[in-house]
């Protein structure tokens, strides 16, 4: 990855115009990936603060969740943790027809859990091992993987944690285990790299976003998605609106009478 000058802020204006633009051809994504019964993974890995949350609900803001899930799952439990490690992801691997976008996926075991120390330097060794093999399965069972990093520079984290302590818009987004990953931004960058080399494979590799302008990395990751996933606008049947009927016609405010309705306040 070699160094790139930093470029200006995307005005917002021009952002919405071209997300506008992505965002409909999201649209015919989802109507061909129903239409030939395709099964996607999308995983959104990067550092705290890298814009994983805010690129996903660019991708998913106008298209249906009964096609584009998110899973975003919590720390394991006790009965979780007892498991074959990925067992709890392939619960909710994709079936025809859907794109399953991963907010941080079994590629903690690479990050957070080996940084933290949530899981042993064996299980760690032997994830980075096993993964490309897994990867491969499922890729062979068709499911299309992409694999997403979001890269964000050690200034630019700091500015966004800093805004989000006291935005009470926002304050919910910075965890005990967020202001832990701040301190520890070398041991993230040697667990980064460790990461891509061991599982930066040709039948699954890595793709690597500059996120430092949340608005242009939310652009180029919509974008390179719909460049992944070949697909043709879907033909519909025009949709016209039949006439009412008539009958049995009768009051429908009447049984309204009486019920509680909310304060109309603005």
């Amino acid at each position: 990855m070699s160094a790139k000058a930093p470029t200006a802020g995307m005005k917002r204006k021009a952002y919405e115009k071209e997300l506008g633009k992505l965002q409909v051809e999201l649209c015919q994504l989802q109507e061909w990936v129903k239409a030939n019964n395709l099964r996607v993974i999308v995983l959104f890995e990067g550092r705290d603060a890298a814009g994983k949350g805010g690129t996903i609900k660019a991708i998913t803001e106008k298209v249906s969740p009964r096609v584009f899930r998110v899973v975003a799952l919590p720390a394991p439990s006790d009965r979780e943790k007892t498991q074959l490690f990925l067992q709890r992801y392939m619960l909710h691997f994709p079936a025809a027809g859907e794109i399953v976008i991963f907010d941080r996926s079994w590629y903690n075991r690479a990050g957070v859990e080996y940084v933290m120390g949530f899981c042993t330097p064996a299980e760690h060794k032997r994830f980075l091992s096993l993964c490309p093999q897994m990867e491969k399965y499922v890729i062979e069972g068709g499911i299309i993987l992409i694999k997403l990093w979001l890269e964000v520079g050690m200034d630019e984290q700091e500015r966004r944690f800093r805004a989000r302590i006291d935005d009470p818009l926002r304050q919910w987004k910075l965890s005990p285990m967020d202001t832990e990953s701040y301190q520890r931004w070398y041991d993230y960058s040697r667990a980064r790299d460790l990461m891509l080399k061991a599982t930066n494979t040709k039948h699954a590799p890595w793709y690597i976003i500059r996120s430092n302008d949340k608005r242009r990395a939310r652009l180029n990751c919509i974008a390179h998605l719909l460049k992944m996933i070949p697909h043709k606008r879907v033909k519909r049947a025009k949709v016209e609106l039949p006439k009412r009927s008539d009958k049995g016609r009768y009051n429908d405010q009447t049984g309204l009478r009486g019920m509680k309705f909310v304060a109309e306040r603005y």
